[in-house]
């Protein structure tokens, strides 16, 4: 009877034991990184409405655009004034073969015009013929570097333009669920229409500024190539006259400072 009464006794001991209170459950924030980003930016696009979408399509072929212009500038050497001058270089010494295998070896259009002006010596084109071939040729290289400019120029223009559009639409929506409310006015309700219209002016500023500086520097690479390459084939038509030359006649020298001036 005694052990009964002890096991009942430590029994009734362990149930007046309060139960140990258990944690209370926090709900970790969302992670953080890649996923946290796209989150907030579908949610953006979802507020914001139909005009971010369009402003996020021009912002990819925009995008798009750019690195194709930049690797197709690398790949021609645009600014590369190294190769040009030992071109033109060896067209001066007569060095013909040496301008044939760097055109060869080189995607440069200004090292490929030099070789052209070779090949045409070589076959005896007239002068004004072979001049004739390199403007041409100029002005098609010039036309395919300044393609996709004109495009990208477009999306810079219409890019705030849909912002402020967006902006404008967002603005009339607010006012007229604020109207809707009538004498229940929600301070909320128009601030967060406001800053939801405005956010379009955001992405539309932020798609055309990066686009107008990129745009810029690749027109201000493109006109210096083409002054470089006027310059190239003028260079290659014309003696150079950067070195001071005396003339040599059978009485010894002439300087030019004091000759007569011709009649």
């Amino acid at each position: 009877m005694s052990d009964v009464a002890t096991t009942a006794t430590a029994d009734e001991m362990v149930a007046a034991v309060p139960p140990a209170e258990t944690a209370p459950v926090v709900e970790l924030p969302p992670a953080d990184g890649v996923a946290g980003v796209f989150e907030r930016a579908q949610e953006l696009l979802v507020l914001a409405g139909p005009v971010v979408l369009v402003l996020a399509a021009m912002s990819v072929v925009a995008l798009t655009l750019m690195l194709l212009k930049l690797w197709q500038f690398h790949r021609a050497r645009i600014g590369d004034e190294r190769q040009l001058k030992e071109a033109l270089a060896c067209w001066r010494e007569g060095r013909e073969r040496d301008v044939l295998a760097m055109a060869r070896a080189s995607a440069s259009p200004s090292v490929e015009a030099v070789a052209r002006a070779v090949r045409g010596r070589r076959r005896g084109v007239a002068e004004a013929r072979v001049r004739e071939e390199l403007v041409r040729f100029g002005s098609e290289v010039i036309e395919d570097l300044r393609g996709g400019l004109r495009t990208l120029e477009v999306i810079a223009s219409l890019a705030p333009l849909l912002g402020l559009l967006g902006t404008v639409l967002g603005m009339i929506d607010a006012f007229r669920q604020l109207e809707l409310a009538g004498n229940r006015v929600d301070p909320a309700v128009l601030s967060g229409g406001i800053w939801e219209a405005l956010l379009t002016t955001a992405v539309g500023l932020s798609v055309a500024i990066p686009v107008i500086a990129v745009v810029t520097w690749l027109e201000r690479r493109v006109d210096r190539f083409e002054h470089r390459f006027d310059n190239a084939v003028a260079t290659v038509f014309t003696e150079d006259l950067s070195e001071p030359r005396e003339d040599v006649t059978d009485h010894g020298r002439l300087d030019l400072r004091t000759a007569p001036a011709a009649p």
